[in-house]
């Protein structure tokens, strides 16, 4: 069997959560980050088609800044990965499949110049990443309680290279396996109104009137 069809219905799940305003594809409204996963190992088919799904992602001049930089749970790198969480996260990353630390090129290949919008194209390839997995059934959930700075020193990351997030990706497994409070937050959370964060104008035309 290859890998699955494109889901074509909002999860069951997810439904009970999440309800868009306007006609779009139920894979952007699948997509959450569920802490859930087994700590079974993915087939490495599967698990680089993410990686595949990034690449193509839009980016400025084409640089493509993004890089992944990885390690699954049976590779000597597993440790070195997995310590670089908070607490918190240790708790439940601990039955991912592969942790993933994505960064960003600060500057352009072809001038040596600052990007300005590095982060930004990064963004659009984990996005990608993400969806992927969802469209596979795999959890990907993007974290930010980690340690950066040893992050960048450990894993030999260049100066001109900026650490944005870690990843966890595994196979999704029952809420029952966490902790209670943790289980408390394990569902699909909504977004904010389109009014909220679409203006038509200038950023003072914005319903809430914007932070003051």
């Amino acid at each position: 069997m290859g890998a699955r069809s494109p889901q074509h219905e909002i999860r069951n799940d997810v439904r009970e959560h999440r309800s868009p305003s306007y006609d779009i594809a139920p894979l952007f409204v699948n997509r959450w980050s569920s802490r859930s996963m087994t700590g079974e190992s993915v087939d490495e088919n599967q698990f680089m088609a993410l990686f595949e799904a990034a690449k193509w992602a839009p980016s400025a001049y084409n640089n493509q800044p993004w890089r992944f930089l990885y390690a699954t749970r049976t590779s000597d790198y597993w440790n070195v990965y997995f310590d670089l969480l908070s607490e918190e996260n240790k708790t439940w990353a601990k039955r991912a499949a592969g942790l993933v630390v994505i960064v960003s090129k600060t500057t352009f290949d072809y001038n040596g110049e600052p990007s300005r919008t590095h982060s930004f194209n990064t963004g659009a390839a984990w996005q990608n990443l993400a969806l992927e997995g969802v469209r596979r059934g795999l959890v990907v959930h993007g974290i930010g309680g980690f340690d950066y700075e040893r992050a960048a020193d450990v894993l030999s990351v260049p100066s001109n290279y900026a650490i944005e997030a870690m990843a966890a990706i595994g196979v999704r497994a029952s809420p029952n396996i966490l902790s209670e409070e943790m289980q408390e937050r394990e569902t699909p959370s909504n977004r904010k109104p389109l009014s909220d964060i679409v203006i038509d104008g200038t950023f003072d035309d914005i319903e809430d009137g914007g932070d003051e």
